[in-house]
């Protein structure tokens, strides 16, 4: 019987979460898996929590130098979240022989060159299925299961909180801003809910499931990112008439131009399946060439599912001989070799507010056809205090046209852009 020691940093919902199933399972790992993982240490300055589940006060570490030179630990969970001090505990670990799980997609996303390095160096394992969308194996899908397809393109709804507000947006009508308010006395948002309304939760986690796609490092300074925080409901409602649902979509594409990476709220048809991923669930449907389309749904956040990951991690290293790395140089920058498209193609919605005069619509459309914008669909609602609230879909475009359509129609004085929303159909 092989013995596995752990050590986990942290005992937040992750790192709490993940005790709770490693001393509940025990057990099941030794009978089905043929490894008997014990909980060593763990490093958590609340001495109380800790004892609070159950750990011995012996095993509460003081320091990182306690879990480096404590022999019986064979691999570190890392569940503390943010740069530091995690990063500079992971590469203390690594140092020491050690191999490391770890959640923590900002720091995976902005420092795996560095912690990769180490893990090399010292021939230590690096897991981090639990860095992107909770509970759902798409990490190890994408590693192991999938090597057969050259990747084409990854769309996702990768954010749990960003997801439970659109989806309580669409079912009620509610604004924004009282939906958010609902989020976090559930616990589904922080107080500061910047990096998941803003998108940069999502751009983290697409960087590392695009690099791996991709098989070229993404960073997360080459994606596109537009968060949710000035979605109207207004919009929401219009979409749903046009037999859309509003989502937050991570996008990824590798055509014969480029790679295309984009984070940002989507009109996406209601009879696509992650149109119907709702409340804080999340998905990946992922094309290959080979396989063609593959989709992957389950629990994005919480402490059991991301526990399960990070269970599912300790268990792959200790059953499995070697370590796997990146299988593209993985450097801070992109590969030079590497293109990508920032004047990327789309279908778009807008909602303009225009003028109740003749020949106003005539005016707007010619904005349009001067860029080569083919609209495919005109809603003109009814006429309040002067103003007509008028929808146009366009056909696929680029995006650096629709922009200058946008700018041109605000400064002409007779059409105000409310909304721009990008379509996928």
């Amino acid at each position: 019987m092989k013995k596995v020691g752990v050590a986990i940093l942290g005992l937040g919902v992750v790192g709490g979460g993940t005790y709770k199933i490693l001393t509940e399972h025990r057990e099941f790992y030794n009978k089905n898996h043929g490894v008997d993982i014990s909980v060593e240490a763990v490093l958590e300055l609340n001495r109380e929590r800790a004892m609070a589940l159950g750990i011995d006060e012996s095993k509460i570490a003081s320091n990182i130098a306690e879990i480096c030179s404590n022999s019986e630990i064979d691999v570190v969970v890392e569940s503390i979240g943010g740069i530091e001090p995690a990063k500079s505990f992971v590469l203390a670990v690594l140092n020491s022989g050690k191999s490391v799980v770890t959640s923590n997609k900002e720091l995976y996303c902005k420092y795996s060159h560095e912690l990769e390095k180490v893990a090399k160096k010292n021939d230590c394992g690096l897991y981090f299925e639990a860095s992107c969308v909770g509970g759902v194996p798409v990490i190890r899908a994408l590693l192991d299961n999938l090597q057969g397809n050259k990747i084409t393109s990854l769309t996702g709804i990768i954010n749990g909180t960003t997801n439970y507000i659109l989806s309580k947006m669409s079912d009620c009508g509610a604004s924004y801003t009282d939906v958010l308010k609902e989020a976090q006395k559930l616990g589904y948002a922080e107080a500061d809910p910047t990096s998941d309304v803003e998108g940069y939760d999502a751009v983290y986690k697409l960087s590392i499931l695009s690099s791996l796609s991709f098989h070229t490092k993404v960073p997360y300074t080459e994606i596109y990112r537009e968060g949710i925080t000035s979605v109207d409901p207004t919009d929401i409602q219009y979409g749903k008439q046009l037999g859309y649902a509003l989502k937050l979509l991570a996008v990824g594409k590798n055509g014969e131009n480029g790679i295309e990476v984009r984070v940002h709220p989507t009109f996406i048809k209601s009879n696509h399946p992650l149109a119907n991923v709702n409340d804080s669930y999340n998905a990946v449907y992922i094309t290959g060439d080979s396989v063609e389309d593959v989709m992957l749904y389950g629990r994005g956040a919480g402490a059991l599912p991301t526990g399960s990951a990070i269970v599912g991690d300790i268990i792959y290293c200790a059953t499995h001989q070697g370590s796997n790395y990146s299988t593209f140089k993985n450097t801070e920058k992109a590969d030079p070799a590497t293109k990508f498209i920032k004047n990327f193609e789309s279908e778009y919605y807008l909602r303009l507010s225009v003028k109740d005069k003749t020949g106003v619509l005539s005016k707007i459309t010619s904005h349009f056809s001067k860029h080569g914008i083919s609209i495919s669909q005109v809603i003109q609602e009814k006429a309040e205090n002067g103003q007509v609230p008028l929808i146009i879909l366009t056909h696929h475009t680029l995006e650096n046209d629709v922009k200058k359509t946008v700018d041109e129609l605000n400064a002409s004085g007779v059409a105000r852009v409310a909304a721009i929303i990008r379509v996928i159909s």
